[in-house]
């Protein structure tokens, strides 16, 4: 059996994303540059098959994904249950992405609000986690984000997360509404629909 069909199997059984590293412990009898490459051409033929699914690089490791376009269709069949997320959840879980580690007093600084309910749900859901303990007076606990994070997202790691800019330029108007008024001849002005003027000029 190839190298790259050995990898589909072991990736396609497996529950979560499996690293490149964790890949190289189950298979000691290949090179890791040549389990490397079989990835790269998994990935490229599952690309330019067109198919259903793909093979991505996410939360620093590899996973069959179905690919986005094809959701509403992959619900009609499952009806999965869509994780839901409050806007204090979502607004947590924001800070402590951007600017982790930090410890729950820090969390609370940056939201003006107890965040201790919110943190345990995220803990819960193991999309936050313990990193150790901060070295100052008290040893608060520091948090940071999780692999299950970077999964439940789709990031193939934290770098991926979108910039300030990026995120900004979401709420600016688009370019088509900024357009300028074209210069049309007089012939070539549309004519207007009078039943859609609220006053009628005469």
């Amino acid at each position: 059996m190839s190298l790259p069909a050995i990898i589909e199997s072991i990736i396609f059984a497996a529950d979560a994303a499996l690293s490149l590293d964790r890949l190289c412990e189950m298979l000691p009898e290949y090179e890791r540059g040549d389990i490397k490459t079989a990835l790269t051409e998994l990935a490229e033929f599952h690309e330019g098959r067109g198919g259903g699914f793909g093979l991505v690089e996410v939360a620093g490791g590899w996973q069959f994904r179905t690919h986005p376009v094809l959701q509403e269709y992959v619900v009609r069949h499952i009806k999965a249950k869509t994780a839901k997320f409050s806007q204090s959840a979502l607004e947590t879980l924001a800070i402590i992405a951007y600017r982790q580690p930090l410890t729950r007093a820090e969390v609370e600084h940056l939201r003006g609000v107890d965040c201790g309910g919110v943190l345990k749900s995220l803990l819960e859901k193991k999309l936050v986690k313990i990193l150790g303990k901060k070295d100052i007076p008290g040893r608060p606990l520091i948090y940071g984000t999780s692999k299950e994070f970077l999964e439940v997202f789709g990031l193939k790691d934290l770098k991926s997360l979108p910039t300030l800019r990026e995120i900004q330029a979401l709420d600016e108007t688009p370019q088509f509404e900024r357009q300028e008024e074209l210069p049309l001849e007089p012939d070539q002005v549309p004519p207007v629909d009078r039943s859609l003027l609220f006053d009628d000029p005469e």
